[in-house]
C-alpha cells in the first residue's frame, strides 16, 4: 500500500471488516461493527501490501492521463513514432540502436509500447478534434434572452415614472370634387324604302349610316382620393347620327308580247310564200287569189303546186 498514513482500511482478507495499517504494513488488529480484536493476516493476503486504491482515484488518474495525452499529442506522437521506427529496426537487425536495448525481447516490448501509444493518442485526438462544434444558434437565443431580461429589469435606484398616454389623433377625411368629361358614340338607326326602279329581290344602300357623338359631364366626389360617387351634370349631343337607308327593289319587268302569227307558209323556205286558199306564181297562168313573186325552196309539201318541174324549187321557170 502506498499510503504512509496509519489508519483503519478494508481488510485485504475480508472486505466486510477493517484492519489497522501502521503506515508501512498490516497489523493483526481488526475491527468490525465497533468490536476490535487481533487476528493475523492470512498468508495469501500478504501479497497485498496495503488497502485497495478507490475506483474514483483510478478514474481521476485516467482522466488526467487522457487530458495529458490530448494536450501533449503534438509532442508525444513524434517521439512515439521515432521510438516505434527505432524498435522495428532493432528487432529486424538485432542491434541495440540508440535506445541501448540489451535484448530482442526489450526491443519488441518498446516497439509494441510505442505502437500502442500512437494508437491511443491518435484515437483520442481524432475523437476530440472531430467533435462537432455547437451551432451558434443554440447559444445566441439564450444570450439574447438574458440580455433582454437584463435590459427589462429596472435599476432599483431609478425612480419609477408613469408614461404619459399619447393622445389618439382624430382622423379627418378630405373630400374633393372634380368634373369629368366623357365622350360617347350614338348608334345610328337603320331603315328601308321601296324602290320602283330597282328590280324586285335586289337591295342597295341609298344613304350610309353615320354614328353620332355626345358629351357627358360628370361631377365626381372623392373622399381621401377615392371616388365615392358621380353625378351627371350635362348631356350634350354634339353630332346627330345619320340613319342608314336601304332601297328595296319592287320593279317587275312586263312580260314580252306574244310572237306575231306567221304569214308565210312553212312548207317553203328562202322566201315567203303567203298563206292563202291558193297561190300561183306571178306572171303565170294561175288565177290566184294570191301570187308569189320569187323562187322558194320546197321543204315540205308543195301544197300550191308551184314546183311544176319537180326540181324542189317553186316558181323557178
Amino acid at each position: 500500500m502506498s499510503n504512509s498514513q496509519p489508519g483503519w482500511f478494508p481488510d485485504p482478507s475480508d472486505h466486510n471488516r477493517l484492519r489497522w495499517w501502521d503506515g508501512s504494513t498490516w497489523t493483526p488488529g481488526v475491527s468490525q461493527e465497533g468490536k476490535v480484536w487481533e487476528q493475523p493476516l492470512p498468508p495469501q493476503a500478504r501479497t497485498n501490501t496495503g488497502p485497495r486504491v478507490p475506483v474514483w482515484v483510478w478514474a481521476l488518474v485516467g482522466i488526467l492521463l487522457l487530458v495529458l495525452v490530448v494536450f501533449l499529442s503534438p509532442v508525444i506522437v513524434p517521439i512515439a513514432l521515432v521510438i516505434l521506427v527505432t524498435g522495428i529496426v532493432g528487432v529486424s537487425r538485432g542491434s541495440r540502436t540508440w535506445l541501448r536495448l540489451k535484448s530482442r525481447r526489450a526491443a519488441i516490448g518498446v516497439t509494441v509500447g510505442a505502437a500502442a501509444l500512437l494508437l491511443v493518442t491518435g484515437s483520442v485526438s481524432a475523437a476530440v478534434l472531430t467533435k462537432p462544434a455547437e451551432p451558434p444558434s443554440a447559444v445566441q437565443p439564450a444570450k439574447f434572452a438574458d440580455a433582454g431580461k437584463t435590459d427589462a429589469t429596472p435599476a432599483t435606484s431609478s425612480p419609477t415614472s408613469t408614461p404619459t398616454p399619447t393622445p389618439t389623433p382624430t382622423l379627418t377625411h378630405v373630400t374633393t370634387t372634380r368634373d369629368e368629361v366623357v365622350n360617347e358614340e350614338i348608334a345610328f338607326d337603320k331603315t328601308s324604302v321601296e324602290d320602283a326602279n330597282l328590280p324586285r329581290g335586289q337591295t342597295a344602300v341609298a344613304v350610309g349610316g353615320q354614328p353620332g357623338q355626345r358629351t357627358l359631364t360628370y361631377t365626381v366626389t372623392l373622399v381621401d382620393g377615392v371616388e365615392t360617387s358621380r353625378e351627371l351634370k350635362s348631356d350634350v349631343v354634339t353630332a346627330d347620327p345619320v340613319t342608314e337607308v336601304t332601297s328595296v327593289g319592287i320593279y317587275d319587268a312586263p312580260a314580252p308580247p306574244p310572237p306575231a302569227a306567221s304569214t308565210c307558209n312553212s312548207n317553203y323556205a328562202d322566201a315567203c310564200v303567203p298563206i292563202a286558199s291558193d297561190v300561183d306564181c306571178a306572171g303565170g297562168e294561175g288565177n290566184g287569189p294570191a301570187y308569189f313573186d320569187g323562187v322558194a325552196r320546197v321543204v315540205g309539201t308543195d301544197v300550191y303546186k308551184l314546183d311544176g318541174d319537180g326540181d324542189g324549187y317553186a316558181c323557178n321557170h
